[in-house]
């Protein structure tokens, strides 16, 4: 149990070959089932807040205080849904005070730990990069020297979205006005991450579907959507895309995740299922299995 314990709380624990040898040498001595018989408790699993690929996609919230179910396909398709609120992605609205309303999600400008600078302006080189794209521009290496030049070139073309996180960015760096940034704006969701909690992956999956053009975090936190819009994409705009990722991301992809997402959970913070009871112990001829009396 002791080196079970040591497994599980030591960051690097799973990387540690003494402590996992030891634990197998062990095991060789104490695991043999033909002499020790084990009886494994019957367990249950239940996941109450998820997303699945059916009915073309769909988030489903019910253990929250206000349980919803969010669409990717217009919520009318889904029916009748065993849920108070059903929403679908073009409820900008609803959702933005459906996450207030359940604490879900927080500003990247008031996160704690997060250089919020930093990640707004790659946020906007990812905006510049899928607008460069659509107009046909080209951005070069797409360092953000180029990206600049992009920037100019646009001028009153430049999205929403960038100007958007450009007046939070003039605000976080130099004390600038406070923008008003409401949910009705395109660049809402982009300003959000998932609070810290059992469904911070899963609110970063949903947002990333309501910020379609940051790549990095659509890639992280949700393949299946990330793929299905690298297919339409431009050579030009896959490559880009492809080098960043390369360049940015894998080489430290635990380090561009916790500085993006905060810390990732603990094992002890995470919901464990409910273990039905075991058999009794047998009895032997000197009482229980517990031992001689």
């Amino acid at each position: 149990a002791k080196l079970i314990e040591r497994f599980r709380q030591e960051p690097d624990g799973w990387r540690d070959d003494l402590l996992v040898a030891e634990m197998i040498t062990l095991a060789k001595k104490t695991g043999d089932v033909t002499r020790v018989p084990i009886h494994l408790p019957a367990m249950t699993f239940s996941q109450s807040n998820y997303w699945t690929s059916h009915f073309g996609g769909v988030y489903i919230f019910r253990d929250v205080r206000f349980p919803a179910a969010i669409s990717t396909l217009d919520w009318k398709s889904l029916g009748e849904v065993p849920v108070a609120q059903v929403m679908d992605l073009d409820h900008r609205n609803q959702i933005a005070d459906w996450l207030e309303r359940n604490q879900l999600a927080e500003p990247i400008v008031q996160a704690r730990g997060m250089d919020a600078a930093a990640v707004l302006r790659q946020k906007m080189d990812f905006i510049l990069i899928d607008a460069a794209d659509r107009l046909g521009i080209e951005v070069g290496d797409a360092r953000r020297t180029e990206l600049r030049k992009v920037a100019y070139r646009l001028g009153t073309a430049l999205p929403e979205e960038f100007l958007g996180l450009a007046a939070l960015l003039r605000w976080v760096e130099a004390g600038g006005p406070w923008p008003k940034i409401s949910s009705e704006h395109p660049a809402y969701f982009y300003t959000l991450r998932g609070k810290a909690g059992k469904d911070r992956d899963l609110v970063n999956m949903l947002l990333s579907e309501l910020a379609p053009m940051d790549v990095r975090q659509m890639f992280i936190t949700h393949k299946e959507y990330f793929y299905a819009q690298y297919a339409g994409w431009s050579e030009r705009k896959k490559t880009y895309v492809a080098d960043f990722l390369a360049r940015e991301y894998q080489v430290d992809r635990e380090g561009a995740r916790t500085a993006l997402f905060g810390a990732e959970p603990g094992m002890d913070e995470l919901q464990r299922p409910d273990m039905a009871a075991g058999p009794k112990p047998v009895a032997g001829p000197w009482g229980s299995s517990g031992g001689r009396r």
